[in-house]
């Protein structure tokens, strides 16, 4: 076969492996690579760009020795691999807060001038507000406020105060509440009950009962 045969079937078949392959065109004016009458890089039928002698990994154009230029895929050169992204940093959660105010008020708290819980008042702590106390994760701190009516001396209401606070602290503490606990006595500097003094004694004292109470305030976390 001559020389001018073998190179015209050459063309043919490269042209017609070419057909499935992308084509890439040769860099302009000049190109290491050898390329058809078009200007397209020749390539072998498993894509591999035909080298001129002259080559150098300065001439690499994108589609043909990609690994020479990255990121530029080449259907001959390895894949590239991109490694995985770093796993998002975990987002804290913030506590939920466990805050809440109880009030014990009225005679069926503390009697006029008293200081001392009675049954009834222990039974609605330990029904009503034990519970709560159990809801919260933890407890950072309790407030309990003693409070008066306004009938009597300032220096005698505030003593009373003190100790219908220390009263319940107490209970809270004999029950089994471990978290700390302030005591205070406000006399009858807050009264949430107003009442006309132009009413015979008796009717007073019971209008101005929801003023003899005690305030207890919690600060914690929820479970």
């Amino acid at each position: 076969m001559s020389k001018v045969l073998a190179l015209a079937l050459l063309a043919v078949t490269t042209a017609h492996a070419q057909e499935a392959l992308t084509d890439i065109p040769a860099r302009s004016p000049a190109s290491a690579y050898l390329q058809d009458g078009r200007g397209i890089v020749a390539r072998s039928g498993t894509g591999l760009c035909w080298r001129s002698g002259t080559w150098t990994p300065a001439d690499a154009v994108p589609g043909c020795d990609g690994e020479l230029l990255p990121p530029i895929a080449n259907p001959i050169a390895p894949p590239l691999v991109t490694a995985p992204p770093a796993p998002a940093a975990p987002v804290p959660v913030a506590p939920v807060p466990c805050d809440f105010s109880y009030t014990l008020a009225g005679d069926g708290a503390f009697a006029s001038g008293q200081a001392s819980l009675n049954a009834a008042a222990r039974a609605r702590l330990d029904r009503e507000l034990m519970p709560r106390l159990a809801e919260c994760g933890k407890i950072a701190a309790i407030l309990v406020t003693g409070h008066t009516d306004r009938l009597g001396k300032r220096a005698a209401n505030q003593a009373l105060s003190e100790r219908r606070a220390a009263a319940v602290a107490d209970y809270l503490k004999a029950s089994g509440v471990t978290a700390p606990i302030e005591r205070r006595g406000a006399g009858s500097s807050a009264e949430v009950q107003t009442c006309s003094a132009r009413q015979p004694s008796a009717k007073l004292r019971q209008c101005l009962a929801p003023n003899r109470r005690v305030v207890i305030e919690v600060r914690g976390t929820s479970k």
